[in-house]
């Protein structure tokens, strides 16, 4: 039979095969074809017989080709054809299908669709043909009855057949076949929306490792369109999936899903990240919607956008070079931006209220890195170029004075440092894990410490330090670079030298050649021209010295530098033994001997080093004391009679002309700074001071409470004094200010704390004879109270004191526990008050020198110690030292602050002829201080704030510092509770009340919510720390609109959905209304208020631009929201009302006020300048900046009315109708005044005719127009 079919489908008409057809039965049809295709026998050419004979011309025809697609279909489905066989009948499929009518291509499409949705299919060969078949629909041009209505072929496949297609189940086998068959599909923009959102949904029923070649599927697919769609389900599917992984990890329990393998997920997630990197790279659109969906992640909540696996692809991204920049940028602000939401999210218990907490994107980074461990090598060099980034863009950038300053402002300098910090901390990390990057970072590292000698490059010594210490056996591979970098430490900064010296510390113990490379060159420095240089080659030596332990020396284990597990299994190892150290240091010994013939600052360096040499290497004890005998010998006076027994001259280079010093040191002696005898006289008597601390306390450390001891310990203290009083007073009469700066005390840090222990606290009767010596001078004791605030305050500025373990935190720590516990017990024990009854002598009271020293103490601790705040509170409180309750932070910060609350009470009660303001500012600054360790939640806090506002309400003295410092304090604790708009508004009435009306016929009610606010201290004091309080707020206010901007640009609302779409954002909406309703009421008083000229005037116009700004914001906002159809709550158009009624005219009016009174000012200023006085510039120059800000404001304000009308017309609601348009600026003749300036013209042109031929050549004087 089938050879009949074939030799007349030979013959040139199809006549007799259509007649052979036709009497042959559709099932023995079918299975004569089966049974061909089956063995493989010209299965081909007999289909093709069989299409000739059934043409689409005849609807029966038409039938039975239908039947015979459905068999071969079938047969495909089958997988029992050859794979040539199964090809052959498919192109033929294809070819056939253009030729069927549309109703039949309907019908064929839907047993399509019903195999997929059924899941009837078994192999999904016969898929190749939907695409053609979809294709074939799109181009019939007749109307097809589909359903219950009529639709054209193009409609039908976009409304039905898509829809069909994509609401029905598909089997996970063949989603991968269904989404490659769409990308030869001709798609619109909403079907291949249709089909993005399908596909999407099946990425949670495949296996993991199912997933990329989906996803490449899907974004060939994507160039069609829905790419923005495409990468976010990407993105929100493995953020998911991260998320779940963590929470397993984290969790105890198994969760319901299947368990998925760390490894195996990061594995997928890298192989995915490539395929989206590959198609950006094709597809230009793709890149560009990626960059949106970071620039959108920087708006409003980025929780979506902004996971671990999107940081990844952006970084994987920039190996695109012209989006490498682009990404990097929008990375760096995204991480500051969230630092910078992190810190305003911290201080406004507003904020917290209202948005919750979210992951940080340091965290996220983090993560990142940690996952590369995974084969992510193509994100490593991203990472590494972000990192470094982060840490040039955000780490300290000046240097002023020795100092390190940072550039932006203090608001914004936290976050600036935790963006360096997070660039350190990626590259530390980086570097840990992937070996093949090490080589690059520590080049870099180095590079940086070498060419930027004049910025400051600690944190780059940090991270150089923080790597070295990771493994210092992996860096001997790049020994190299480390020994290239010794080479330029001749031209470094010695604060540079020392940091990198200090860095690469561990290396010197593990390898010979760095040691041997560093100790070459520092010889070198050590002849160098450069002082810098010498002084390097000193600190290197010192640092060789002090780590390279002799057989025997004792070494303190709290100052010893914490060693990692690898470099002590070196140590074991190493090849360097106690015995070949004690001759490698006796060979440093001897070439830092040949440093005591050079500058004062070079051998000075070499005497404060070699005490901490001592303390890590006792055994050398022998060598150090020698050098130093021989030096002062040098300058000792064997004569007994000669006093001091000093060669003062040995000690002082003179060049020049030859100038003797005068002896005796007395009075009538030259100690100015501007001439030669002066300096020296001033250096001579630093050298007997320093010498007489010195003594001092030695004479104290061996005394054992010896009276005698302690005598003599007062006489050199009075000739101390005695010096130190005559330096002083030819100081004060000197011009020059440098005079009065003071020498570093050379009493250390542990003498100063055990000397005040002594004088203040030891109770022993055995001792109290001894003791009774130095207590009964004041003036010693003030000295040291004195010098224990130098260290302090050297601490605050330096971050280390000067002196013997100085530089070691620990003991530092140590000691400033045991001062701030004997100063708070002589302030406490002793009020300023009652010693100021018994004072006699001239100079500082003690108690108050003990309250300055706590308050620079308290600050010193929270700057340098944060970590170790319970144990320095803990050492203050000696009453439980056996304590087995443990005591909370806040518990114990409250104790302390009740201490000073009762102090403050005191002098608040005082007369007011006795109120000491300095004592009270003092306290005010300590309480703050204090008050920062407060949990916000605790009743503690709310205490604290209670006290604070009853202090605030309850008194009023005429204070402006004081008033200054307890006003701060207060808000600073309010915005930690609630917001403090309805604070402001009660201060401004306040304030209103006391200065007055610009209506002087206007008598104002006097409110007295806070007493605090009087004539005195309202304006500018309280005024100016209002305005920058509402500043805040407006800022807090502007972050929480640009956040709801941000989530109704991201949001796509369906129409029905809209209403219900608004109600997350409620709260916010509500909140922000209500905070800018009562800041309007704040500025309703405030330009209501009598200001005078100067600051208040000038802050109040900017602020209240920026008031219009931000409300001009809000407007835009709603302007948004009503293009999702959602109208404008009530409540804002109550906030629009009071806008037009209790602020706009009230500016005008202010404007009005300000520039009348500028004008009278200038006309004053004139009458001066006639009198030849100088006061004219200032007062011109602060009316010009008033008026600056004036036309800004009313430009705000306009914007403000615009953008009103906008959302009139767009909202439905008439919101103009509380505005009136202000005519304050049109030009207007006012009659009146008009006849007053003519008529003093004319009285100035009589008075003037006398003088007219002098002034003949003079611009003739124009007229003011008033306005």
């Amino acid at each position: 039979m089938d050879q009949k079919i074939l030799s007349l489908a030979a013959e040139k008409t199809a006549d007799r095969l259509q007649k052979f057809l036709q009497t042959l039965k559709e099932d023995d049809l079918a299975n004569l074809l089966q049974n061909q295709a089956v063995k493989g026998k010209a299965a081909g050419a007999l289909l093709r017989a069989i299409f000739k004979g059934f043409p689409c011309s005849e609807e029966a025809g038409a039938l039975r080709r239908l039947k015979i697609y459905s068999c071969c279909v079938q047969l495909l489905e089958s997988g029992d054809l050859q794979k040539e066989v199964a090809s052959e009948i498919i192109g033929l499929l294809m070819l056939e299908v253009h030729n069927f009518p549309g109703a039949l291509l309907v019908e064929l499409a839907n047993e399509f669709v019903d195999a997929i949705k059924e899941g009837n299919l078994t192999n999904g060969k016969s898929l190749e043909l939907l695409p053609i078949i979809f294709t074939a629909l799109a181009t019939k041009k007749e109307d097809l009855a589909y359903g219950k209505g009529e639709l054209s072929g193009e409609e039908c496949k976009k409304k039905q057949l898509i829809n069909t297609l994509c609401s029905g189940r598909w089997d996970h086998q063949y989603v991968i076949q269904l989404t490659s068959m769409f990308k030869d599909v001709p798609l619109t923009a909403e079907e291949m929306e249709i089909v993005v959102e399908k596909v999407l949904t099946m990425f949670s029923k495949l296996n993991l490792q199912e997933i990329p070649p989906l996803v490449y599927q899907l974004l060939v697919l994507s160039s069609k369109g829905s790419r923005k769609r495409v990468l976010e389900g990407i993105i929100a599917f493995f953020n998911k999936l991260d998320k779940q992984h963590s929470e397993e990890q984290s969790g105890d329990e198994l969760l319901d899903f299947v368990t998925v393998p760390s490894g195996e997920l990061r594995h997928v997630e890298g192989t995915i990240i490539l395929h989206i990197v590959f198609a950006i790279k094709l597809d230009c659109e793709l890149g560009r919607e990626l960059l949106k969906l970071l620039k959108a992640g920087q708006q409003g909540d980025f929780s979506s956008n902004i996971c671990p696996f999107s940081i990844a692809l952006f970084l994987s991204v920039t190996r695109i070079q012209r989006y490498e920049e682009q990404v990097f940028d929008l990375l760096k602000s995204l991480v500051i931006k969230s630092f910078k939401d992190l810190q305003l999210l911290q201080g406004s218990k507003f904020l917290q209220n209202l948005v919750p907490h979210r992951c940080c994107v340091s965290t996220m980074i983090l993560e990142v890195v940690k996952n590369s461990v995974h084969s992510w090598d193509h994100i490593t060099q991203g990472l590494v170029e972000l990192g470094f980034i982060l840490m040039d863009s955000y780490g300290p950038k000046k240097i002023l004075d020795g100092k390190t300053i940072e550039a932006s402002s203090g608001l914004s300098r936290m976050p600036n440092q935790h963006a360096c910090k997070l660039g350190a901390n990626i590259l530390l990390e980086t570097f840990k894990i992937h070996e093949m990057i090490r080589q690059e970072i520590l080049e870099q590292v180095l590079n940086r410490v070498v060419t930027r000698g004049s910025s400051p490059i600690t944190h780059f010594i940090d991270l150089l330090s923080n790597i070295i210490m990771y493994s210092p056996l992996v860096l001997q591979s790049c020994s190299s670079k480390v020994t290239e970098t010794f080479d330029y430490l001749s031209f470094l900064p010695l604060q540079t030298v020392q940091g990198l010296l200090k860095a690469v510390q561990p290396l010197l113990k593990v390898s010979l050649s760095i040691r041997d490379s560093l100790i070459l060159v520092l010889r070198k420095a050590m002849f160098a021209s450069q002082l810098d240089a010498r002084k390097s080659a000193v600190a290197g030596f010192l640092l060789l010295l002090k780590n390279f332990k002799v057989l025997g020396s004792l070494s303190s284990s709290q100052c010893s530098q914490s060693i990692g597990i690898s470099q002590v299994h070196v140590d074991v190892h190493s090849r360097y033994n106690s015995v070949a150290n004690e001759t490698f240091c006796l060979e440093i010994m001897d070439s830092l001997r040949r440093c005591l013939g050079q500058q004062a600052d070079v051998r000075l360096m070499l005497y404060e080093g070699f005490y901490d040499v001592l303390r890590r290497n006792s055994q050398l004890a022998n060598s150090i004391m020698q050098t130093l005998l021989s030096q002062l010998k040098q300058v000792y006076e064997p004569e007994p009679d000669m006093l001091p027994p000093l060669k003062l001259e040995a000690c002082i280079l003179t060049q020049g002309d030859q100038i003797s010093l005068q002896e005796p040191l007395d009075k009538s002696s030259d100690f100015s700074q501007s001439t030669g005898i002066g300096i020296k006289n001033n250096i001579c008597a630093s050298l007997v001071m320093g010498v007489c601390e010195v003594l001092i306390e030695y004479n104290f450390s061996i005394s054992n409470f010896s009276k005698n001891k302690f005598e003599e310990v007062l006489s050199l203290f009075m000739c101390y004094k005695e010096l130190s009083d005559i330096l002083n007073e030819k100081a004060g009469k000197g011009k020059t200010k440098m005079a009065n700066k003071t020498n570093d005390s050379f009493l250390s840090m542990k003498f100063v704390s055990d000397l005040l222990t002594a004088l203040f606290r030891d109770s022993t009767q055995s001792h109290e004879e001894s003791l009774s010596v130095l207590r009964s001078s004041n003036e010693f004791m003030r000295y040291a109270v004195s010098v224990a605030l130098q260290k302090v305050q050297q601490l605050k500025e330096m971050g280390h004191v000067s002196g013997p373990d100085g530089q070691n935190p620990e003991k530092v720590f140590q000691n400033l526990c045991d001062i701030t516990r004997v100063l708070l017990w002589r302030y406490t024990s002793i009020p300023t008050s009652v010693e100021e009854l018994g004072k006699k002598e001239k100079g500082k009271n003690i108690s108050l020198l003990c309250l300055e020293g706590l308050q620079k103490i308290f600050s010193a601790v929270q700057q340098f110690y944060q970590p170790k705040i319970h144990q320095f509170l803990r050492a203050l409180d000696a009453t439980d030292e056996e304590e087995e309750v443990e005591v909370s932070v806040t518990q114990r910060a409250a104790f302390q602050i009740r201490q000073f609350q009762r102090s403050l009470l005191n002098i608040l009660s005082s007369q007011e002829e006795d109120f000491n303001s300095k004592e009270a500012l003092l306290l005010v600054t300590v309480l703050s201080n204090l008050s920062k360790l407060l949990e916000p939640s605790s009743t503690q806090f709310v205490q604290m704030l209670s006290w604070t506002t009853k202090i605030c309400k309850e008194n009023s003295w005429e204070d402006a510092s004081f008033c200054k410092g307890l006003m701060n304090l207060l808000f600073s604790l309010h915005v930690l509770c609630k917001s403090p708009v309805t604070l402001l508004r009660d201060l401004s009435q306040d304030i209103h009340g006391h200065i007055g009306d610009i209506d002087q016929d206007v008598e104002v009610e006097k409110t007295n919510h806070f007493a605090m606010v009087n004539l005195r201290t309202a304006a500018p004091t309280v005024c100016l720390l209002l305005l920058s309080q509402a500043e805040k707020v407006l800022e807090e206010v502007d972050w929480l609109i640009t956040k709801l901007k941000g989530q109704v640009s991201q949001e796509i609302i369906p129409e029905e959905a809209s209403s219900q779409a608004a109600l997350p954002n409620h709260p916010i909406e509500k909140a922000i209304i209500i905070q800018l309703g009562t800041l309007l009421t704040f500025f309703h008083e405030l330009v209501q208020t009598a200001l005078p000229s100067g600051s208040c005037v000038d802050t109040l116009l900017k602020d209240l631009c920026k008031m219009y700004t931000i409300l001009t914001a809000l407007v835009r906002y709603y302007l948004q929201v009503c293009q999702h159809s959602r109208g404008i709550p009530k409540n804002m158009e109550k906030l629009v009302k009071l806008s037009g009624s209790h602020l706009t005219p009230l500016c005008y009016s202010f404007i009005s006020y300000v520039q009348n009174k500028n004008s009278k000012s200038l006309k004053h200023t004139g009458e001066k300048k006639k009198e030849k006085t100088a006061a004219g510039p200032t007062a011109m120059a602060r009316a010009l900046r008033e008026t600056k800000s004036i036309p800004n404001l009313i430009f705000a304000i306009e914007q403000y009315e615009k953008f009103l009308i906008h959302l009139s017309k767009r909202s439905k609601v008439n919101l103009m109708q509380h505005i009136k348009l202000s005519t304050s600026r049109d030009f207007k003749i006012k009659g009146n005044i008009l006849d007053m300036v003519l008529q003093e013209d004319e009285d100035e042109d009589e008075e003037g005719t006398a003088s007219e031929h002098e002034g003949q050549n003079k611009e003739p004087a124009k007229k003011k127009r008033k306005k």
